[in-house]
């Protein structure tokens, strides 16, 4: 991949390093005085983003996948943690918000939300260029090249409004508006989960395309894993907040470690006969996550669960195949019975 100008450290230094990001969202007490606490939305959360990767984000609904986005994009500012992009520390004096967010730039689910109903389809791509100090005429060359880019023609589409639009040709508008500052990282939350399988699969391909053509780097977040497999280098699940397991994507798909992931991906509907589901890959609800369980979060839920899941948090630990998983089952000399006796000889690390 071709380095920017942009580009501090080199192709070898993380594009985006993510250090115990923590972000809880405090609860109002009733007329009663009751009620308060917190919702633990984000609950220290460590991983690395490479340069030129797409890391897909999967979960159940509530594990937080929208928050970490948001606390990425800096739209909400986390309570705990650090973000490092490319070596500068993000809202520090070397890297400002403004000249983080040039860089960075997010696809929201709702297509027709993410744009001003007032402004033309133009106005919108080219808007935050102006912003950022293009001038207005190079600033619309830009949205017009980048409108024949994701497959509008300008001719037909520059002069348009969002509600003359499919949802299909709202979303390539927003991609070409997230790509306007010329970014680096594009985070996509859901981008695609609105939008029906053909038009679905024509935004996919146009994402690779466009990561091929850009030099560019994803945070994929999706319910869907077919997509999330098809799109990405490495995944990343979440349950309850936290970070559970993170590897290589083959090599999650084909030999999930973590309990919660390996029922995450028995849950992939299959039209192979042979391979029917017949009872629910996991019982009961997530805890609440204003009071999330002592120890492993998932232990409530998980069939493997011993005394120790309960007593003491798990760190993120290397496995046999490559991928960290933060579970008692896997981390050598641990009071779990079917913990390895013996270390493979990867220590455990702290921050994937």
């Amino acid at each position: 991949m071709p380095l920017t100008p942009f580009d501090v450290g080199g192709p070898a230094q993380p594009m985006l390093s993510v250090s115990g990001l923590v972000k809880h969202f405090p609860l109002k007490k009733d007329v009663f005085g009751k009620g308060g606490g917190v919702v633990r939305a984000v609950d220290g959360v460590d991983f690395k983003v490479f340069k030129g990767e797409t890391l897909g984000v999967v979960g159940e609904s509530g594990c937080g996948k929208s928050t970490t986005a948001r606390l990425l994009m800096q739209l909400i500012i986390q309570d705990r943690g650090e973000l490092v992009f490319d070596g500068q520390t993000v809202g520090g004096s070397a890297l400002p918000l403004k000249a983080y967010r040039r860089q960075t730039q997010m696809v929201f689910q709702d297509s027709y939300a993410s744009l001003n109903p007032r402004l033309t389809i133009e106005d919108s791509i080219a808007f935050a260029p102006m912003v950022h100090g293009v001038p207005q005429g190079e600033a619309v060359a830009r949205a017009r090249d980048l409108l024949a880019r994701v497959g509008l023609a300008p001719e037909r589409f520059a002069e348009r409004y969002p509600h003359e639009l499919s949802g299909g040709q709202r979303q390539r508008v927003n991609i070409a508006r997230a790509l306007a500052l010329q970014s680096r990282l594009i985070i996509l939350d859901e981008a695609v989960s609105a939008l029906d399988k053909s038009v679905e699969a024509q935004v996919l391909n146009l994402l690779l395309d466009l990561k091929e053509d850009f030099g560019l780097t994803y945070v994929f977040i999706s319910h869907d894993l077919n997509v999330v497999r098809y799109m990405s280098d490495r995944v990343l699940v979440m349950y309850l907040g936290q970070v559970v397991e993170i590897g290589d994507s083959e090599t999650l798909f084909n030999n999930p470690a973590h309990p919660y992931t390996q029922a995450l991906l028995s849950s992939i509907p299959t039209l192979d006969p042979d391979r029917r589901t017949e009872k629910p890959p996991l019982a009961g609800d997530p805890p609440n996550p204003i009071n999330p369980p002592a120890g492993c979060r998932f232990h409530p839920r998980c069939v493997h669960a011993q005394a120790i899941c309960s007593q003491q948090m798990p760190v993120l630990a290397n496995t046999a195949h490559g991928q960290q998983v933060a579970c008692w089952m896997h981390v050598a000399g641990s009071a779990h019975s079917l913990a390895p006796a013996h270390s493979s000889g990867l220590a455990p690390e702290e921050v994937a």
